[in-house]
């Protein structure tokens, strides 16, 4: 850990502590992905405050251990169903976003250069920048679904129509969770038909 950095937590996390939130990230995951139906090639944004976690407050207590943890279990739960993960950074790198290179080509986003830390990018972002095969910084991306963990503000990087999703799981450690999936625009007036399997 690193110490004697404000706002970072120099203490080793509790293992069954990691435990817990691993479970309850997977949880999370399990609940979002049933109820948002994304499809393999599609993208999921997640934004994560470890220190929220901690039931400290968002940017005042980072940890390395839990932004890794989230972070591998939620990687594992995207490749598993061939979605595409964009970790959402702090907003001190504007919450820019860390995806694959090859996801990154595949969409069109322009990559932009910067690595994340601990207290610039947080312990989520820079988790999944030490664990991409090619990881790329992009400044925005328009997603199909997202999670938030611990209230980071990742609206600014879905779709234009982002409808809210209940989930049971509703926090992870002391973080609010709070999911969104997305759906197209209706168009048209009072006698368009609109195909209901895109609500």
């Amino acid at each position: 850990m690193i110490e004697g950095i404000k706002g970072i937590n120099p203490d080793e996390v509790p293992e069954e502590f990691l435990e817990k939130i691993g479970e309850e990230t997977r949880r999370v995951a399990e609940e979002f992905f049933e109820g948002a139906k994304m499809r393999p090639g599609q993208l999921l944004v997640v934004g994560c405050s470890s220190s929220e976690i901690e039931a400290s407050r968002i940017g005042t207590y980072s940890s390395r251990e839990i932004g890794w943890k989230v972070y591998q279990i939620l990687a594992e739960e995207c490749g598993k169903r061939g979605v595409y993960l964009a970790a959402q950074c702090c907003e001190h790198l504007n919450r820019a976003l860390i995806l694959e290179q090859e996801g990154a080509e595949r969409f069109g986003y322009e990559p932009v250069n910067v690595v994340p830390q601990l207290k610039a990018g947080g312990s989520f972002a820079t988790a999944a920048y030490e664990s991409m095969r090619q990881p790329t910084a992009v400044e925005e991306v328009r997603a199909d679904g997202g999670i938030d963990i611990g209230d980071t503000l990742i609206g600014m990087h879905l779709k234009p129509v982002a409808v809210p999703m209940r989930i049971l799981t509703r926090k992870i450690g002391g973080a609010n969770v709070v999911c969104a999936r997305v759906r197209p625009k209706y168009i048209g007036g009072a006698r368009a038909v609109y195909d209901e399997d895109l609500q």
